[in-house]
């Protein structure tokens, strides 16, 4: 996927207030529009203008794109770092790719999969609800684990009386439930958009991201952890002591095992009263080295004493 240069396409800097990009996207979309620029580039043209102009006059998508950073070049590879939305407070605002023949992917990567997807508004007479928010937020599995109470603090897009598009600060108490699991959100009532004409505010919704785990991998509700084990472990069969999320514990190691083997440890995972996981050990036998003429012949009395064709 490759890299695109809103800033570059529209031909403003990157500190451009929100009236400079609406007239350069004017004068581009009026230059490259496919019903009257003879370019052979127009339609493409007339697409990444339209496209780049979604994401800066928008102070929400501007503010996230924005942290991407300035190091990235157009056309370059690009892949955005894990969870590099967390902790952005976005509106449902809505958007359509119609008018511009559709988005990117780059765009689709970013902005895509139900973000800015748009939230229902409900009216009584002339008061409305507040709009919906959304957010995500990047936890410990041990938090998850556990369950915990947290202070959190998102950034909101504002564009001040200049026009420019800045960051402010939003804390929360949030409750964190036990075995809460990624993608899940939680529900903060009243915490979105004020409403409008004395109506209720809207919800803020807080999406669950699992922070890069040291020990851990996590798929659903299950917890991965690999082992490392000496050969006469895995061989001799061995009780060896386990990191889980909720603490060490002893496992046992079954004589005759081979590297790559699966073991369970039930309930381990992300449990509830109502759903259960469990915690998967993977067996990876590690091989010391054989330094010493002694370590040598150890292996060649083991080579000759057990022979083997693992390859078979």
């Amino acid at each position: 996927m490759e890299y695109k240069d809103y800033y570059a396409i529209l031909g403003v800097k990157r500190d451009a207030a929100q009236d400079e990009i609406k007239k350069a996207y004017r004068r581009l979309a009026r230059k490259y529009h496919p019903d009257v620029s003879k370019e052979a580039d127009a339609e493409s043209r007339f697409k990444d203008v339209g496209e780049a102009y979604e994401v800066l006059s928008d102070p929400e998508k501007k503010a996230a794109y924005d942290r991407i950073g300035s190091n990235w070049k157009a056309g370059q590879e690009f892949k955005p770092p894990p969870n590099w939305d967390a902790g952005f407070q976005f509106s449902g605002g809505g958007f359509s790719g119609a008018d511009f023949g559709g988005f990117s992917d780059f765009f689709e990567e970013l902005f895509g999969r139900g973000r800015f997807a748009g939230s229902r508004q409900r009216s009584a007479g002339f008061r409305m609800q507040g709009e919906n928010q959304y957010a995500k937020i990047a936890i410990r599995l041990e938090d998850a684990y556990h369950g915990s109470k947290q202070t959190i603090t998102l950034s909101r897009a504002v564009v001040d009386q200049n026009g420019h598009v800045r960051t402010e600060p939003h804390t929360l108490q949030v409750t964190i439930p036990k075995g809460i699991t990624e993608g899940q959100h939680i529900r903060l009532e009243g915490q979105g958009m004020p409403g409008i004409g004395g109506g209720p505010s809207g919800d803020l919704y807080l999406e669950i991201a699992f922070a890069e785990h040291p020990l851990f991998q996590v798929k659903g509700r299950d917890i991965y952890y690999t082992l490392p084990v000496t050969p006469w472990e895995a061989a001799l069969g061995a009780t060896v002591t386990v990191p889980t999320l909720g603490g060490k514990v002893e496992l046992k190691i079954p004589p005759n095992s081979q590297g790559g083997k699966k073991l369970r440890l039930k309930g381990r995972g992300l449990s509830t009263a109502a759903r259960s996981g469990d915690q998967y050990v993977t067996l990876r036998i590690v091989v010391p080295e054989a330094k010493t003429e002694q370590q040598k012949k150890l292996y060649r009395d083991m080579a000759r004493l057990m022979p083997v064709n693992p390859r078979k």
